[in-house]
């Protein structure tokens, strides 16, 4: 798999493909362009890093019918909407379902160079989140069922005591869990504990 961000660069017209293609290379970024969406469901790395300046309207499948099969499928780059005849709800269904910009053609250059390195830069912040959140499902996994009802009443604030009354067992067997619980998650402190928690949305109310 390439790992140096790339930007997906998809419009039918050959001259506009062209200019920003051109524009975007000479800045530093790695471009690649497809004429169709078509053409890049079959031929792009989607699990690259990078982002995708994407046509609204094209034949056959149009901008936005390609960012819902893009949301559909296994990742998504942040996507950057290009049109040269936008209308207001166009833009808005962009925009709801998850574009980063909207640029009227023809862009201003330096507009959509920031544009991109916005989206590349975010696109690099949900691949790491989501490679930590793997890892930390990943300890998850590694939980006996009885860990895990010790660490749910944990991170809900529960003391030993409670916790012990709670699954009927003796305070000391609670201690032994509750180390096993920050050994398997490696949380260094309790409150580091609590953010990997949150993140995995692990938790029962306090009573």
């Amino acid at each position: 798999m390439q790992t140096e961000p790339t930007v997906y660069l998809v419009d039918d017209d050959d001259a506009v493909r062209a200019s920003i293609s051109r524009f975007l290379t000479a800045s530093g970024l790695l471009v690649r362009s497809f004429s169709s969406a078509q053409e890049f469901l079959a031929e792009s790395d989607r699990d690259c890093p990078g982002c995708l300046v994407l046509d609204l309207r094209m034949p056959g499948i149009d901008g936005l019918e390609l960012q819902e099969a893009l949301r559909n499928g296994p990742s998504t780059h942040p996507i950057i909407f290009l049109t040269g005849h936008g209308s207001v709800p166009e833009s808005v269904a962009a925009m709801k379902a998850g574009a980063t910009e909207f640029f009227e053609k023809p862009a201003e250059p330096s507009e959509l160079l920031a544009a991109v390195n916005r989206a590349i830069a975010l696109d690099a912040r949900q691949r790491k989140e989501a490679r930590e959140l793997a890892g930390l499902e990943r300890r998850l996994d590694k939980l006996t069922p009885r860990e895990r009802e010790v660490f749910e009443r944990v991170v809900a604030g529960r003391l030993n005591k409670q916790i012990a009354y709670d699954l009927g067992v003796s305070e000391k067997t609670v201690k032994v869990h509750r180390g096993r619980v920050m050994e398997k998650m490696e949380a260094p402190s309790l409150a580091e504990l609590a953010r990997f928690a949150e993140r995995l949305g692990v938790g029962v109310k306090s009573s």
